[in-house]
């Protein structure tokens, strides 16, 4: 039954919002550390600007790279079926130009937690749209288990979107007032939300790859700021005189040190000294940082070469060795944003009124082989599966790094309509051999 406007109203105001703006303040500082406006480096009150400049320059957006660096091995390709063709199951994904689309939908998933696609009735058939988690919320009755929400409320500035089993209701904000502006019944039968997650645990918490790290993060950049301090302050030669009579007038005080500073050549009278001090070895700062570096690259299973730069002397094995904790985490994302593509293409189905289609729980996405590795190594790998186990070479064409399944079903096509010539001689010799025994 579609809400009536107090109803809907009263729901924003105690339960919808202070749920979005306490997460929204959560994800906000996430957001800060995602992308490059970390928190500051802490510095004494007494800091003048050439302190702050300092700390400023110290900032790197590490965090983001382990973002981006998941993100990359990431690219949905195709859907299948264990026993139907998805031909136009996978047409609403291409409609709503989700081939390029997905990459943001991932990467806020992976950066905050979670995100979600919103898939409604729209003119030309199912409407997939992606949303970011700061600026939508969900509430699910069981937020582990349930494979809708009860509702979903989005702000867009000061109109209000919410969303539940019967309908899409619109509001905005005027003076710190919600006023209720329409409704529209959608007909889809759930909350028309699919939650993509990062990692999830049986209690519903959803911890994405920044809000753990941050802790990390300040001390990484806090190693950066010592050693730029160290590196503007005291990284030269400090060169002494004791004994010196100097004169009052600081101007000609100032001229006398810039001479001394200067000559090749210093003398004095006596009892003047001369002397240095060292300067300060940043090597320990640089290694430091290396460490923390070496650190992130641990905790965060990334590839520690991805995060230093650093490779050397590394085989073929050595590499993949190093890849492998990348490779699983990669896979484990797979997993759970691959069954969300499924829902959000099933929910796609029902709107569009293919019942068998959005019944289908055997389907699964295809991902890109993202893998570096030469053709050569691929094409030889390939090849000895075919001879030595006898799979069919048309089913491993799929499996040819950078060829997407458009290509493989033109090859298969083209094959078909030009067959070989040892394919027409056997033919030719079946048919034959059908006519003598019939």
């Amino acid at each position: 039954m579609v809400m009536k406007p107090n109803a809907v109203i009263e729901l924003v105001n105690d339960v919808l919002l202070p749920t979005y703006t306490t997460e929204r303040q959560r994800l906000d500082e996430v957001d800060k550390w995602y992308r490059w406006s970390p928190d500051k480096v802490k510095t004494s009150n007494a800091a003048d600007r050439e302190l702050k400049d300092l700390a400023d320059i110290s900032e790197a957006p590490w965090l983001g790279l382990i973002v981006t660096t998941l993100a990359q091995q990431l690219h949905a390709e195709s859907v299948r079926s264990a026993d139907r063709d998805t031909t136009e199951l996978w047409v609403p994904w291409q409609r709503n130009r989700m081939h390029a689309k997905q990459k943001p939908l991932y990467r806020a998933a992976l950066a905050y937690g979670q995100s979600f696609t919103t898939v409604v009735p729209g003119d030309t058939g199912a409407v997939i749209r992606g949303i970011s988690p700061r600026d939508m919320v969900a509430v699910y009755q069981d937020p582990a288990e349930d494979e809708f929400p009860m509702y979903s409320l989005r702000v867009q500035g000061a109109h209000y979107r919410v969303l539940d089993e019967e309908a899409e209701y619109w509001l905005s904000l005027q003076d710190g007032k919600l006023t209720f502006i329409e409704s529209r019944v959608h007909d889809v039968g759930v909350t028309p939300v699919v939650r993509y997650t990062n990692q999830m645990d049986l209690e519903g918490r959803t911890p994405g790859e920044v809000e753990p790290f941050i802790p990390l993060g300040k001390r990484i950049n806090k190693t950066s700021y010592d050693r730029l301090l160290t590196q503007h302050f005291n990284s030269w030669k400090i060169r002494t005189a004791t004994g010196l009579d100097m004169p009052d007038d600081p101007a000609e005080r100032d001229r006398i040190k810039m001479l001394l500073r200067q000559q090749d050549i210093l003398t004095g009278e006596d009892g003047v000294q001369f002397g240095t001090l060292d300067e300060t070895q940043i090597d320990g700062f640089i290694k430091a940082h290396e460490s923390d570096l070496e650190t992130l690259a641990a905790v965060s299973q990334t590839p520690s070469h991805g995060i230093t730069g650093k490779m050397v002397n590394l085989s073929a094995e050595a590499l993949v060795e190093a890849r492998s904790m990348l490779d699983l985490k990669a896979g484990e994302r797979k997993v759970s944003f691959g069954d969300s593509d499924c829902q959000t293409l099933r929910l796609a189905s029902h709107i569009e009124g293919r019942a068998e289609d959005a019944a289908d729980f055997t389907l699964s996405m295809q991902w890109a082989d993202l893998e570096s590795r030469s053709m050569a190594q691929a094409a030889d790998a390939l090849g000895k599966m075919a001879t030595m186990l006898g799979i069919p070479v048309e089913m491993l064409w799929e499996r040819i790094p950078n060829v997407d399944e458009e290509t493989v079903k033109r090859w298969v096509k083209f094959k078909l309509e030009n067959p070989s010539a040892e394919a027409q001689l056997a033919n030719a010799l079946n048919t034959q051999s059908n006519g003598v025994n019939g």
